[in-house]
């Protein structure tokens, strides 16, 4: 099968662009000890992730504490975002052939919006992209339809033929909400069926997979 090309492209950062998953664990860890409570098991936070990391260090930590957990992961996570980060097999390729295409491309992500440009500076990203809003950027979080509304009037592009890309059910329900396709890789937290169950109109093991449908 081939699949048509998009008008334009919102990314995903997190599981899908690359993998920060070692240092956002190990942030997590620290400032949720930090605040004296147990450390939860790696992969009990990993597959809460996807939302704002207010939603997800909440799960940890007492409701009176996590106004000043939320602080420390802000001031912490920078002195370590780049300890292991990798560029998953295929993004820069794809980023690359859809600017060759002329598609317009937007990064949206529920990583606060300072460090998800910092990371797509770092990694090369931002070449090519633009536009890379993350949260505190806006009012907004995933999977509010006003934030993807206000991205694609900032692509000066439309909704329509459009996609997101992305390796969540948080990213499915945004795409659902904005009326585009959803497009899930599985180098997340969750898999393929997971993906297609929240509504993936194709899911891929790594974004290689996708730039092969896109180029056929």
């Amino acid at each position: 099968m081939s699949l048509p090309l998009p008008s334009a492209v919102v990314w995903d950062m997190d599981g899908t662009l690359i993998d920060q998953t070692a240092s956002i664990l190990r942030c997590y860890v620290e400032v949720i000890k930090r605040m004296g409570q147990p450390a939860p098991d790696n992969k009990e936070i990993h597959r809460s992730m996807g939302g704002p990391m207010a939603e997800t260090m909440a799960r940890f930590v007492k409701p009176q504490q996590l106004e000043e957990a939320c602080a420390t992961f802000r001031t912490r996570f920078p002195q370590i975002m780049f300890e292991g980060l990798i560029i998953l097999p295929g993004a820069a390729d794809l980023i690359a052939f859809f600017a060759q295409n002329n598609i317009p491309q937007a990064i949206l992500t529920n990583k606060h919006g300072a460090t998800a440009r910092a990371v797509s500076t770092h990694c090369g990203f931002a070449n090519q992209i633009h536009l890379c809003i993350g949260n505190t950027d806006t009012q907004w979080s995933k999977p509010d339809v006003n934030l993807t509304r206000h991205v694609f009037a900032q692509m000066n592009a439309e909704p329509e033929g459009a996609a997101l890309v992305g390796d969540s059910p948080t990213d499915g329900e945004t795409a659902r909400n904005a009326g585009i396709n959803f497009y899930g890789v599985s180098t997340g937290a969750h898999s393929q069926a997971e993906l297609a169950e929240a509504g993936a109109a194709y899911t891929c093991a790594d974004l290689r997979d996708l730039l092969e449908q896109f180029s056929r």
